[in-house]
């Protein structure tokens, strides 16, 4: 009988190997950096990065917090299986978040809220409300966009190094734990800024 055991074409290139070693360590780095730079004493300083980012890092963090491994892989295969209309709702999600920076959030600034529950626990009054979306929101980040960054940046990882995919999930999950646990959003979001450089540069290098 034929074997039909898949084969991964793994890197053997000490280039990109080495490219892909120093994307985790710089990374890593700043994650750990930013963990001593900011204040993580106070609620404001570990959840709000004390209310002192300037709007570009505000701004690259939004980009690499919502373009993840999920869009590079999930909607890569996609559009290589089916078409380029999968990337019709990105492009109609451009003007949606256009909507959210014009119109809702001088509207939160006003009410001096930060999330969505605590709107709309200020808006209609009680608790009930804001805790169901609070939990009804946790839920569905966890499995439908976490979830799917995770095994979508593993099979890279598996694909690209060979290992195991649930070595590369947990690998992913430590890494990343490492400086968002202990740095708060300041850190989040100071290696969010570093990865949609780095993104930009490989796009770049790739177009070329």
């Amino acid at each position: 009988m034929e074997n039909t055991t898949a084969k991964h074409a793994t890197i053997n290139n000490p280039a990109d190997i080495s490219v892909i070693i120093g994307y985790f360590m710089v990374v890593i780095a700043v994650g750990i950096w930013s963990t001593f730079r900011t204040n993580r004493g106070t609620v404001s300083g570990y959840f709000l990065a004390g209310r002192t980012m300037a709007w570009w890092p505000v701004g690259t963090s939004l980009f690499a917090s919502n373009i993840g491994s999920g869009h590079f892989v999930g909607l890569a295969g996609t559009a290589a299986a089916s078409g380029i209309a999968v990337g019709g709702f990105e492009w109609n999600a451009l003007f949606i978040v256009l909507l959210l920076g014009w119109v809702f959030v001088p509207v939160y600034l006003t009410a001096g809220v930060i999330t969505m529950p605590q709107y709309l626990k200020k808006r209609f009054g009680g608790t009930r409300i804001s805790l169901y979306l609070s939990v009804i929101s946790l839920f569905l980040y966890i499995f439908t966009k976490i979830s799917v960054d995770m095994f979508s940046g593993a099979v890279f990882i598996q694909q690209a190094l060979g290992w195991n995919i649930y070595v590369a999930v947990i690998a992913l999950l430590c890494i990343t734990a490492l400086y968002t646990v202990t740095g708060g959003l300041a850190a989040l979001m100071y290696t969010d800024t570093v990865q949609t450089f780095e993104w930009k540069v490989c796009a770049l290098v790739c177009i070329k």
